[in-house]
């Protein structure tokens, strides 16, 4: 039988099935919700033809996928079924996108190698960019494909990951599926040059491809060049593909409230279904009655579908924290052994990354200027590049949302980043990347992926670093599940708690107070390369059975500082070092309390809704009948902190603070 453009009739049968099933599947869930069976839908119609094309030249369960919330037709050429896509509208149990932790059509399936996605726009770029890294190292020949409107090709990642993607040569396929509508706004409001294709046109090694999105046939063949030029390792290419948005953005909108009726008109004419069943008849591949008998049969299936989707069961209530962290047994504390009299902070955590870095093979470490010769701007990893190889120790691009979306996407390869933050001060342009990316795959993708890096990031003040040096960042991060938070006081533990964090399970922010770095008073004796220090675990500093202090990072010493100053017996004051944020050690809290009756958390965050706010809240609740005092704070002032040396003390917790609340509290 003769095949057109390559495919046999029943190829392309198959093709409209999927089409057609994905058309039928947003007709159902738009009545579904009317019937209040749904709560938000958001469609493909218009966009089906692209999206097979796509799903069409890439290896199912073999390529990685990056999809955005437009891509139903997309996951289904890769296997995803109905059933599966109505189970996460209905937010059902068995859904194996979100087990009903996302809002519909946030797609996610391990078996496809479908990396779970969220509702930010924009942010799967970087994490697509860091699994082709991968994918590159280990030359596996995989590709990696990732999706969006037009309107998220405006978002700053966009362009990050287009320059490290091309500077590169990875493997990774963007598809850009312009409907011209970022909701409402029109293309020619949001890009310059009204054209994405134009816009893109500057990156080296990036391949670019304007094509028709509502003709399977020509996007097919963009895609066919696309992927054969991954494979080669030629780099990566936009393929931009114009389609039409047949539906509102989603349930929630109107489109007849900013679109005419004839712009509507003319794209129901461009209809890519249409338009492939058309195109198929007058070519004599397909009959009329072939597509007749399919339509029929995909809207029997999907009625069927619907109604068992409907009948699964919900969610258990008791399910709903599960997988916040890994459920992985914690890494257990190892005897402290030493191998030399002193080392400072700062070459603790470089001991600490060497000796994991020749037990993993997989860990890899980079940032701003981290590489050899300067080997970081505190010389945390100097020498490292030279031990290891610039394959593994590399410096990134200047751009903090790179740095870490494409250390989520390494993570979810299976590789282990250590990446570096160069000042706390600068890692906001992440955020995004860390609170709704890194802190909640595991959670969002009820289990199935995760992404367990390590962040180190210098933090703190007392250097003359003015407002943009001397941040500090712990309450900030507290207040975010899914990320474990980790602030060494000394060498030794730095040491210790850098290794296990290396080897855990869970994503890790590994605070480094920069005014520590090589501080005699931080110093200690270096432990053993076997040296693991557990989370969760506190340290009495020192012993007391009147008033407790609660402390970490640089406090701890001014706390001891403090005491000294206050000239009091030895069993007076109980110095706690939490050396973890998250988790708190809640037990030693809670026993130093119950011992003491009094209690001082001393932080350098600023005061107001500060970490020891929390800290006394807890305290308040758990140990209020022990109490013979008010849970007394010092913290930094609220205000920015200021350069000149006198106006910095002013800010920052000074030594005297720390001796006039204590005081204060024992004579209470």
């Amino acid at each position: 039988m003769a095949r057109l453009h390559g495919f046999q009739k029943k190829e392309l049968l198959e093709i409209y099935y999927k089409m057609f099933l994905a058309r039928t599947l947003d007709e159902k869930q738009l009545i579904l919700l009317k019937q209040g069976k749904g709560f938000f839908h958001i469609g493909c119609s218009g966009h089906e033809g692209a999206q097979l094309a796509a799903s069409n030249n890439l290896n199912s369960g073999k390529d990685w996928i990056y999809p955005y919330y437009r891509d139903a037709a997309l996951c289904l050429g890769l296997g995803m079924t109905g059933k599966e896509q109505l189970l996460s509208f209905l937010a059902r149990s068995d859904d194996p996108n979100s087990g009903g932790r996302q809002m519909p059509q946030h797609y996610g399936h391990k078996d496809l190698r479908i990396v779970s996605q969220s509702s930010p726009t924009g942010t799967q770029f970087l994490q697509a960019v860091g699994c082709a890294m991968s994918r590159k190292w280990e030359k596996t020949k995989e590709v990696v494909y990732v999706s969006s409107g037009e309107g998220s090709t405006s978002e700053g990642e966009f362009h990050e990951a287009l320059n490290w993607s091309s500077r590169e040569k990875l493997p990774v396929i963007f598809h850009i599926q312009d409907n011209q509508y970022a909701i409402s706004v029109h293309i020619s409001e949001q890009t310059s040059g009204a054209s994405v294709y134009s816009m893109v046109g500057g990156y080296q090694n990036l391949s670019r491809f304007d094509v028709d999105g509502t003709s399977f046939f020509e996007t097919d063949l963009a895609f066919k060049q696309a992927v054969d030029r991954a494979r080669k390792g030629k780099g990566p290419s936009v393929i931009i593909s114009r389609v039409v948005r047949l539906l509102p953005h989603s349930s929630s909108d109107d489109q007849r409230k900013y679109r005419s009726d004839k712009d509507l008109e003319s794209d129901k004419k461009r209809d890519p279904i249409d338009q492939f069943e058309q195109y198929c008849v007058n070519k004599k591949a397909v009959s009329t009655k072939d597509f007749d008998i399919i339509r029929k049969k995909v809207s029997d299936k999907v009625n069927k579908d619907s109604e068992w989707a409907n009948n699964q069961n919900h969610p258990e209530i008791s399910t709903a924290l599960d997988h916040v962290y890994s459920d992985k047994t914690p890494i257990k504390e190892t005897s402290l052994k030493t191998i030399n009299d002193k080392v400072v902070l700062v070459d603790a955590i470089n001991h600490a990354m060497a000796e994991e870095m020749s037990l993993n093979k997989k860990m890899v470490i980079y940032g701003e200027d981290i590489a050899d010769p300067k080997g970081g701007v505190f010389t945390a990893t100097k020498g490292l590049t030279q031990q290891f190889g610039k394959d593994r120790v590399f410096n990134s691009p200047l751009a903090e949302a790179s740095i870490i979306g494409t250390a989520i996407g390494l993570a979810v390869t299976g590789w282990k980043p250590c990446v570096e933050i160069q000042f706390g001060d600068y890692i906001w342009p992440a955020m995004m990347q860390i609170r709704n990316e890194l802190a909640s795959m595991r959670y969002r993708s009820n289990g199935n992926w995760k992404c367990p890096l390590v962040i180190r990031v210098p933090v703190g003040g007392y250097i003359h670093g003015a407002i943009c040096h001397s941040q500090s960042i712990d309450g900030y991060f507290m207040h975010m599940p899914g990320v474990k938070i980790a602030y060494p006081s000394n060498a030794s533990d730095a040491k210790g708690l850098l290794k296990a964090a290396c080897r855990m399970d869970d994503p890790v922010i590994f605070m480094e107070h920069k005014g520590l770095y090589r501080q005699g008073f931080s110093s200690t004796p270096e432990p053993d390369k076997n040296y693991i220090l557990s989370f969760g675990k506190a340290k009495i500093v020192q012993a007391g059975n009147i008033v407790t202090i609660i402390t970490w990072g640089a406090m701890v010493q001014k706390c001891i500082e403090a005491v000294k100053s206050c000239e009091l017996d030895n069993d007076i004051v109980e110095i706690v070092d939490l050396r973890t944020l998250n988790p708190l050690d809640h037990k030693t809290i809670s026993s130093s309390v119950k011992k003491t009756g009094k209690v001082l958390v001393v932080h350098e965050d600023n005061l107001t809704n500060g970490p020891g706010a929390e800290i006394a809240a807890l305290i308040a609740d758990t140990n209020f009948e022990n109490l013979d005092g008010p849970v007394k704070r010092v913290g930094s002032a609220d205000a920015h902190v200021p350069y000149n040396w006198y106006l910095e003390e002013e800010v920052l917790v000074q030594t005297s603070d720390i001796q006039n609340a204590l005081i204060e509290l024992l004579e209470y």
